[in-house]
């Protein structure tokens, strides 16, 4: 690991974290507005800490939905973090208990974009950690603004917070899908089946339910092959 390539790391990931983590300044004005109070926000950013099972949480219950059903869409949303884990454990190889459980509550989408993104395993924990401790640290500060100023947050405002998402995940996934990147044919191939499966589903199925599927879908599609056997 070299310092460019540390201090590029850092600066991804970091950045990133930053990027991203403002986004919980709309969690904040939407739990406001389901009723919520600010501290009950920020506890629920502080422990739950992965946004779409914190949106659907607080979606149901400002539509006036019991907590069964909240907890359940939340749950949903969440079972994806734990293909994100095995994906991540051979990498981060976390020793002993309170590490571990440290580092599961980070495994969420945009912590293990910088990971695997990562050319090496040291570069991979780096990024793993720095971003998470940035997106952690900026998502918990941005849900108390947002709660405490939901009233001032207009539609403008929210529209520019609901593109910084997916912006930085294209940012992130663009350069695995040009020509040179390792496997860029498969690779692209792969993404364009996930986002396929989504978007088909995206009209027919709860919220949630589609994003399951393409993870799936890709997974089914990324795993190893036999040597010298048939597909």
């Amino acid at each position: 690991m070299t310092t460019a390539e540390r201090a590029a790391t850092l600066r991804d990931a970091i950045g990133l974290g930053l990027a991203v983590g403002l986004y919980g300044a709309a969690f904040g004005a939407t739990a406001g507005a389901a009723g919520l109070s600010p501290w009950q926000a920020v506890v629920l950013s502080a422990v739950m800490f992965t946004g779409a099972s914190q949106f659907a949480l607080v979606g149901v219950l400002g539509a006036g939905g019991g907590g069964p059903a909240a907890i359940g869409s939340a749950l949903l949303l969440g079972t994806r973090n734990t293909l994100y884990g095995v994906r991540l454990l051979p990498l981060l190889r976390p020793r002993g208990f309170l590490r571990r459980a440290g580092t599961a509550h980070w495994v969420i989408d945009e912590t293990t974009a910088l990971a695997v993104a990562a050319p090496d395993r040291r570069l991979a924990r780096l990024a793993f950690l720095a971003g998470g401790a940035a997106l952690y640290l900026t998502w918990n500060a941005a849900t108390l603004a947002g709660v405490l100023g939901a009233a001032a947050l207009g539609e403008t405002a929210r529209a520019a917070l609901d593109a910084v998402v997916p912006a930085a995940f294209l940012a992130l996934l663009w350069p695995r899908l040009r020509r040179g990147a390792p496997e860029a044919p498969v690779q692209r191939r792969v993404a364009a089946g996930g986002a396929a499966v989504a978007l088909l589903l995206t009209p027919v199925v709860p919220p949630g339910v589609q994003v399951l599927a393409a993870a799936v879908a890709v997974l089914l599609a990324g795993r190893p092959r036999p040597a010298g056997g048939r597909a």
